[in-house]
């Protein structure tokens, strides 16, 4: 038996805890489980093969099953992905006469004639009320049967599992690591946080916790074991209130309360009054989620704690008894009376705010001298912001500077975008390089200065991870915005989706578009085949699950702009279904195999956002005719049902064009930046690695490398976040 949390510890680290177990002789065994491992795109380090060789063949083998099991899930594997047409790629039919194929079989069965006919009578079919479509016609063995072997090529992606140490010590180090991230976590991660959080509650804690989510959850792990919770704002005892109610800590939906138990009541009208009693201006705090606390103040009962006035204070706030000015409201009041200077010095009280309030400043600044105390006023406060808030501003700056005055998308924290004209003023190019240079310097003074910085070349244009929702939570997954290479002749996308109770339809589709963003094709359900290439064919419920695909030889691919999209014909949502994700393999020509083969699996992600239309990422050939993936992340609200390309490919356009000429910080700009300040950078060759430590930045670790090295992979790219 392997330690509970082991599967957190592989899918976040790549690392295997050390098993427990005797010494042995488990070579035969140890190389069984590395084949078994490449089957799906998985290695053992050299390090780690030797290690395994070393314990008993009992204990290899039980690590090996419940290894296995984990990145099978990790790439996708642990369901069957059947297609629809048997022998997919190959034989996929036209689509009238795939359709004309399934009303003659309607036709020929007596149970499904009538009803038919009738249709036709009325001049239109609806293709679900035919028994051939939509749903397998042949098993997931006859469909294996139908396709060769899959030709190993040097191309196939090769995950590589590095050893880990004992299993509590590295569950506790993702826990520190999780809590401590400077940058929010996605909804996945921070559930895991919330495992990680209750195991680790009587063990050592992180030195501090920036963000707020995350210390609602060690809040609540921190009850649990009878330990104080960390409080400073009255929002952080709303958010541990629903966190205890098992509710939405980031506070983005309602949560409804549970009745809460006398101590843990005692334990939050606690946290309010010394919060309040400490800086009676906190409660302004309470205005931005009123009803939240008036919810909440039904069931701590603030009169059976006639002890506790500044507590209650808080409920009075809520209901309107008593009335308190927000930050909010007297910086509005300034700027209603054109008073720019006086609002700038009011926001320096809050460096935060005034950096996001920063673009607002210096469109309403009438004079260059109202322009230039906003600046000043910029430049006192950078060292007061978090680095995150830093590197957002740096970020928005630069795409000020290249505003085509057409456009703005807006992104949510949901992942949820539009496009709204941009009929903003132009920030003038003195302050913006004034602001830019200050900016690039607080950076710079904020990041480590390591002797030997190491960087593969392949992740410099992946987009510094400002947040955590900008991340599907999966394998080979980068935030949005970044860049990265294709290489291989054919791209295939695949959906794969299990509803709960409800009949649920997804569709996977493929907008085709030119340099001009105008549409060239599409593949569909609608589109079985055309020169682009196939789709798989449609499924039209999945109580068992259900996987789609669609097939494109690069080379064959007649536009510029290829964005799968998974649209919700009818059914459960994206955060509804039992489970649901999206993903892409890359192949040669000569490889074969089934439609779905883990080890040529990119990228797999799941798909949980709101909305009817996912755009996970969006491919684009260069000039050199060589092919690149811009990660997107987002989801389009759609229709309530029959979602289709042929519908939103205009919207679809629209936000791919404006996510794809927005540049995003990456780490080519902290690489310059600290190259600027006389950091030696050094482009990894990919071979050899340094005898002594250094400081690495990759997709995955490689293996040599000093063990005192620090290590920032996809799975901790967050570290580069400066505090």
């Amino acid at each position: 038996m392997g330690h509970p949390l082991e599967p957190l510890v592989v899918r976040h680290t790549h690392r295997l805890p050390s098993p427990a177990g005797p010494a042995g002789e488990g070579t035969v065994a140890a190389r069984q489980f590395d084949a078994a491992l490449m089957s799906v795109g998985f290695k053992l380090s050299t390090e780690l093969l030797e290690q395994l060789s070393a314990l008993s063949e009992g204990t290899v083998v039980d690590t090996a099953a419940r290894t296995l099991r984990i990145v099978r899930e990790m790439v996708g594997d642990h369901v069957r992905h059947n297609a629809y047409f048997v022998d997919f790629p190959a034989n996929v039919p036209d689509t009238l006469d795939f359709w004309m194929r399934c009303m003659r079989e309607a036709l020929d069965d007596e149970s499904t004639r009538a009803g038919t006919l009738e249709q036709l009578s009325r001049g239109v079919v609806n293709l679900l009320t035919l028994p051939s479509y939509g749903r397998y016609q042949h098993t997931y063995a006859e469909m294996l049967a139908a396709h060769d072997e899959l030709i190993a090529a040097a191309g196939d992606r090769l995950t590589v599992l590095h050893p880990g140490g004992a299993a509590d010590d590295e569950v506790s180090a993702l826990y520190l690591a999780l809590a401590g991230s400077v940058t929010p976590l996605g909804e996945e991660v921070l559930a895991d946080l919330t495992a990680l959080a209750a195991h680790c509650a009587d063990g050592p804690q992180p030195e501090s916790i920036p963000v707020r989510e995350n210390r609602a959850v060690v809040n609540e792990a921190r009850l649990t074991v009878g330990a104080s919770p960390l409080l400073d704002t009255v929002t952080d005892v709303l958010r541990l209130a629903c966190a205890l109610s098992g509710g939405d800590v980031t506070l983005r939906e309602p949560t409804r309360f549970r009745a809460l138990s006398r101590p843990v009541r005692r334990a939050l009208m606690a946290g309010l009054d010394d919060v309040v009693a400490a800086a009676p201006a906190k409660l302004a705090d309470v205005l931005a989620h009123r009803e939240a606390f008036k919810r909440l103040g039904e069931r701590l009962h603030p009169h059976e704690y006639p002890d506790r006035p500044y507590a209650a204070q808080v409920f009075a706030v809520a209901r309107g008894e008593r009335k308190v000015r927000s930050f909010e409201s007297q910086v509005e009041e300034l700027l209603d009376r054109d008073e720019v200077t006086a609002a700038a010095e009011l926001l320096a009280s809050a460096p935060g705010k005034l950096l996001r309030s920063l673009d607002r400043l210096l469109r309403r600044a009438a004079t260059a001298g109202e322009r230039d105390a906003v600046v000043a006023a910029v430049e006192r406060a950078a060292p007061s912001v978090s680095g995150r808030v830093l590197l957002s501003v740096r970020e928005h700056l630069h795409n000020r500077d290249r505003e085509t005055g057409e456009r703005r998308v807006f992104i949510n924290r949901l992942g949820r975008a539009w496009v709204a004209s941009d009929d903003r003023a132009p920030v003038p190019a003195p302050d913006r390089e004034r602001l830019t240079a200050a900016l690039d310097a607080e950076v710079r003074r904020r990041l480590p200065a390591p002797d030997t910085l190491l960087i593969d070349p392949q992740v410099l244009d992946v987009a510094l991870p400002l947040s955590g929702r900008a991340t599907a939570a999966g394998l080979g997954v980068l935030p949005r915005g970044s860049v990265s290479p294709v290489d291989g002749e054919l791209l295939r996308f695949f959906v794969y989706w299990k509803q709960t109770e409800e009949t649920t339809d997804y569709d996977l589709s493929a907008l085709i578009l030119d340099a001009s963003y105008k549409t060239v094709s599409w593949l569909s359900y609608t589109e079985l085949s055309n020169l682009d290439g196939e789709h798989s064919g449609d499924i039209v419920e999945a109580p068992e699950g259900a996987s789609e695909f669609i097939n494109l030889p690069l080379g064959a691919v007649r536009g510029t702009f290829v964005v799968p999209q998974v649209n919700i014909f009818s059914g459960e949502g994206f955060e509804e279904v039992e489970e649901s994700f999206f993903g892409f393999m890359l192949r040669e020509a000569e490889q074969q195999g089934r439609p779905f083969e883990p080890r040529t699996v990119r990228m797999k992600s799941e798909l949980r956002g709101p909305g009817r239309v996912a755009l996970p990422l969006a491919f684009r050939r260069g000039d050199d005719g060589r092919w690149h993936a811009k990660w997107l992340h987002l989801y389009l609200k759609g229709m309530p049902t029959s979602n289709r390309v042929e519908e939103n490919r205009v919207s679809v356009a629209t936000l791919v064009r404006a996510v794809v000429e927005r540049e995003q910080l990456t780490v080519r700009y902290l690489a310059d930046v600290l190259a600027d300040g006389s950091v030696g950078v050094t482009l990894w060759d990919g071979c050899s690695v340094p005898d002594g430590p250094v400081t690495y930045v990759g997709l995955q670790r490689p293996e040599g490398l000093h063990p005192d090295s620090q290590v920032i992979t996809l799975e901790n790219l967050r570290d580069l976040i400066p505090d």
